[in-house]
């Protein structure tokens, strides 16, 4: 079987399995990449062609990207080839990194910063219900429920759906927004000149705004994801609550926000402090 054949059978298999575009894409080009850099035809990969290429391109690489790359291999050759040649690979431990996280002033000086209405309405909404930026790009008019209050977000990570609530606050631009794209005949709640915007022109809309605001942090859509959560556990709701409005699957992932909601800890008294009353 060669390269071709092999890249082929594996785009096949990712989409009977329903994996995203993103996983298809990633997982083709890491497989076509390290073919290309042994120069083999796919049965003839050995665990040492894979460290080669490992130690070579990945070796200052965060073990996320290293893991990633691990799982494209061995998705690929155990259900193209029935072998593994990464099975004698150690996974490196992913890092616990805090992800930035922006002050309720922050937020309020990102949205004040905006260029124009749109793009405000964008980064209040995505800070507002806590919505990936892929959300944002696959939200459609017909998601939003204006009479019961609510939205659906459809087929979001994990191939999952969920319910957000609409935020009073922006209830009226946003039924503003849904008028103007069904006069323009859109379907999706926001729209380019080009049509459909990709996630990269929304990173841009949020990053320029960042700068504007003389935010030092390094702000992307994410960031305001991480707000949200951090923001309504600062506010005492609960973290289970929390998990259902960001859809994480497991409680797990949802608890990085215990350790970086700072307001609590801000509370707790230095034992010096207490002990120098006396």
């Amino acid at each position: 079987m060669n390269r071709d054949e092999f890249l082929r059978k594996l785009e096949i298999e990712l989409k009977i399995s329903k994996n995203s575009n993103y996983t298809l894409r990633n997982y083709v080009k890491i497989n076509e990449t390290l073919l290309n850099f042994v120069s083999k035809n796919p049965e003839d990969v050995v665990s040492d062609d894979v460290k080669a290429y490992m130690a070579e391109n990945l070796s200052n690489r965060a073990s996320t990207s290293i893991i990633l790359f691990l799982s494209a291999l061995r998705y690929a050759y155990s259900n193209i080839l029935q072998k593994d040649p990464t099975v004698s690979i150690k996974r490196p431990k992913r890092e616990k990194k805090l992800p930035t996280v922006l002050t309720k002033e922050e937020i309020t000086k990102l949205i004040d910063a905006a260029d124009n209405r749109k793009s405000k309405l964008m980064i209040s909404l995505m800070y507002a219900i806590g919505l990936r930026v892929s959300e944002v790009v696959s939200l459609q008019i017909k998601n939003l429920n204006f009479e019961e209050k609510i939205g659906h977000i459809r087929q979001a990570k994990g191939r999952k759906d969920r319910v957000f609530n609409i935020p009073n606050f922006l209830e009226k631009d946003l039924r503003k927004q849904v008028e103007r794209q069904k006069n323009n005949k859109q379907e999706y709640l926001f729209t380019g000149h080009k049509g459909k915007l990709s996630a990269r022109n929304i990173q841009k809309i949020v990053s320029n705004t960042s700068k504007k605001a003389g935010i030092e942090k390094d702000v992307h859509c994410h960031t305001l994801r991480h707000s949200f959560a951090t923001h309504l556990l600062e506010n005492g709701v609960d973290i289970r609550k929390i998990q259902e409005l960001l859809g994480h699957a497991d409680l797990s992932t949802t608890q990085i926000y215990t350790h970086i909601s700072t307001e609590e800890l801000k509370k707790i008294k230095s034992p010096l402090d207490e002990l120098m009353k006396k």
